[in-house]
């Protein structure tokens, strides 16, 4: 388990490393599109993907959201052809004509989003029941109210179909809080659909304990924390609990650093 744990940090010190590289560059404006960054936030896609490539399943499908920088590089979408994209490069892994929003990487079965909230949860579905290959849907709170992504956790629930939703729930809709927006949990939710549900935090143990093994069709709301503006690379808040650094703190310091250093360089490797 130690080992585990250590991983899921690994991949989640890449992410925050190669976005606080995004960041500086958005902040020098050397990018110039819109930016949606995962700072605060790898630690849903860090603990899926190891806690999946650990059980053995590597075939799966992932679609991921438009704040999905740390979905791409935890399912292994390449750095570099990531930082191309964001420059508008036609070598990036969108052509260039993605940005930051709508990334993808075929080569690992990285499906990217089309820039309509929510429309990658049916379409992760039509997915999974056509191929039956595992699959793995990320989404936002707010992606997750759409009727059409209602719809298709019924369908999935229907047709026991073998695929994970996870919600990565930091509470806003851009500004809107979540308690504006609705009344009900989306958890409850799909429980009502007869999907495996639960609502958790992002600390990687209490994941792997208990959500991870609910039985496929299921739907994790993981709660967690966006540091930085919906959009661009301001901080929403300076005092936001931080998921990486409390779990840098729980790990020996010469190992963080090491860690710290070896993402560093494969970021910088990244941007040459």
């Amino acid at each position: 388990m130690a080992d585990l744990l250590r991983r899921i940090y690994e991949r989640a010190a890449l992410c925050r490393a190669f976005e606080e590289e995004v960041a500086r560059r958005v902040e020098a404006k050397q990018i110039s599109i819109p930016v949606y960054l995962s700072i605060g936030q790898e630690y849903a896609p860090a603990t899926v993907s190891t806690w999946l490539e650990n059980r053995g399943v590597k075939d799966q499908a992932v679609f991921i959201q438009h704040r999905g920088h740390s979905q791409y590089l935890c399912f292994g979408g390449d750095p570099r052809a990531l930082a191309l994209e964001l420059l508008g490069d036609a070598r990036g892994c969108a052509g260039g004509m993605g940005g930051s929003a709508s990334i993808h990487w075929p080569a690992a079965r990285i499906f990217g989003h089309d820039g309509l909230m929510g429309t990658q949860i049916p379409i992760a579905v039509g997915y999974c029941y056509a191929t039956r290959r595992p699959t793995v849907c990320f989404t936002g709170d707010a992606a997750a109210e759409e009727d059409y992504a209602l719809a298709a956790y019924g369908w999935a629930a229907t047709h026991r179909l073998p695929i994970l939703f996870v919600v990565e729930d930091n509470g806003l809709s851009i500004l809107t809080k979540k308690s504006v927006r609705r009344s009900w949990d989306i958890d409850a939710v799909a429980r009502a659909f007869g999907l495996a549900a639960v609502e958790c935090s992002d600390e990687p143990q209490e994941l792997i304990d208990g959500p991870l093994r609910l039985p496929w069709p299921a739907l994790l709301n993981v709660r967690t924390t966006r540091l930085r503006w919906h959009s661009g690379a301001g901080l929403d808040d300076p005092q936001a609990f931080d998921r990486h650094a409390r779990v840098a703190a729980s790990l020996p310091s010469e190992y963080v650093g090491a860690t710290k250093c070896i993402s560093e360089e494969i970021t910088k490797t990244a941007w040459a």
